[in-house]
Order: structure tokens, then sequence, then C-alpha cells
């Protein structure tokens, strides 16, 4: 067969394809941008409730006191021992339920969590526990002079931290950071159980109206990569900015 004739047998497959990702219907093109929008907008907003999460985590097990670092190092191991999936279940059905039994128990009406609110709770709760670890050790990579020339100089311990400590330790954390933005917007596909209309549930459904699974999820596939692509150029930008600013305070 000549690759004229190979060309010829799969054009109609993909101008089929092709109209079966229009952004317009009949297409569902617009469904899995819509849906990918959905992803981003919960991992942004789990990646900073989480990246808030661990910084109080971090500082709690570096200068809390010994009740609260055994319930931090509690939070870190469970979460980190048990499946995400295992998590967003428990966490988004009976921490709903325990809420609402807590509202009853007050004299007050259940109230009706919404799924995007939901998502980013439940992610931020698991990207904390990582997320303290990262910053964790990075806190403790900052050289210890830095921070007793900081108490020398008569700054408190929040002057310290944000002056001192954090510029310091943010070089140090952002690989980890990274790693846990690009799990984030991965983990975004485990919502579509709870029936949150991210990425992989609008796939799913494309998916299962026109039985073109192959198509729908290769898409799906291409527009995580493009994510992920796209997410590392920026976070190795930003680190490349904090770590040419590092080397040339040092010179």
């Amino acid at each position: 067969m000549s690759l004229a004739d190979w060309l010829d047998q799969l054009w109609p497959g993909l101008e089929a394809s092709a109209a079966l990702l229009a952004l317009e219907p009949p297409g569902w093109g617009g469904n899995l941008l819509r849906g990918a929008a959905n992803s981003l907008i919960i991992a942004a907003g789990a990646f900073g409730l989480g990246t808030l999460i661990g910084i109080g985590g971090a500082l709690g097990k570096l200068g809390g006191g010994p009740v609260a670092r055994d319930l931090l190092a509690v939070y870190t191991t469970v979460v980190r021992a048990v499946p995400e999936l295992v998590l967003i279940l428990l966490l988004y059905y009976a921490g709903t339920d325990l809420l609402n039994r807590l509202l009853a128990a007050f004299g007050y009406r259940p109230v009706e969590i919404s799924g995007l609110a939901a998502g980013i709770g439940v992610l931020g709760v698991v990207q904390g526990a990582y997320a303290t670890e990262v910053l964790r050790g990075a806190i403790q990579s900052v050289p210890r002079g830095q921070i007793e020339a900081a108490r020398a100089y008569g700054m408190t311990p929040v002057q310290t931290f944000f002056r001192v400590t954090f510029p310091a330790m943010l070089p140090l954390a952002l690989p980890g950071l990274s790693n846990l933005w690009l799990i984030a917007t991965k983990d975004t596909a485990l919502l579509a159980i709870v029936g949150f209309s991210e990425l992989t549930l609008e796939t799913r459904q494309a998916a299962s109206s026109t039985r073109a699974y192959f198509t729908f999820f290769l898409a799906a596939g291409a527009l995580y990569l493009v994510m992920t692509l796209v997410s590392g150029r920026l976070f190795g930008w930003i680190e490349a900015r904090y770590r040419r600013h590092q080397v040339g305070a040092r010179a």
C-alpha cells in the first residue's frame, strides 16, 4: 500500500475525530476545555491552601510545643500513608457529614458545600501534609548564622521569618513545590469519583456518549501534558530567577 492510499484511508478517521473535538456542539471540545479550566482552578486553590498549611505545619514542627509536634507528625504520617483516593472519599463524605452534625448540635441548619470548595479543601489538606515536609526541610537548610544575625539585629521572630528565613529557603523549596503542583493537577482527576466536572469526568462523559474512547482520552492526555509542560516552564523560570539573585548576593 502506498503512502497516498494509507493517507486516504486515515483521513476520514481524522475528520471524524476533529468533528468530535470541535468546540461547538455537537463537538465535545468545549466540554473538555471547561473541564481543564476547572481542574486548574481546583489545583491552584488546593496548592495555595496546601502551601499555607505547609508553612504553618513546618513552623509548628520546628518551633512548636510537644503536643503540636506530635499532632503534626500524626497528620503528615496518616495523609502520606493513606492513598489519595481513600482520603478524598473520607474527607468529602465523612467531613461534610461531620460538619453538618456539628452545625445541627449548635442549632444551625445543614449547609450544602459546593463541589469546587470541597475539591479545594480536600486536596488542600492532602497537599498540606507533603508541603509541610518540603518546607520543613527547606527551612532547616537555611544557615543558622543568618538566623542568629537577624536576632542580633533585634528582629522579632516574625520579621526574621519574612525577611531572612523565607527568602533564603524559597529557592530550596521550589523544586519540591513544583512537584506538588504537578501532583495537584493530576489529583484533580480523582475528584471525578465524587461527581465534580473536572477534565477526567468531562472526558469520560464525552467518551461514553460517543463511544470514541481513544479519541477523547488521548485528547485529555494531551491537555494534561500541556499543563505539565507550561507549569514546568513557569516553575523553572521562577527557580532560575531566585537562584540568580541568590548567586548574585553571594558574589
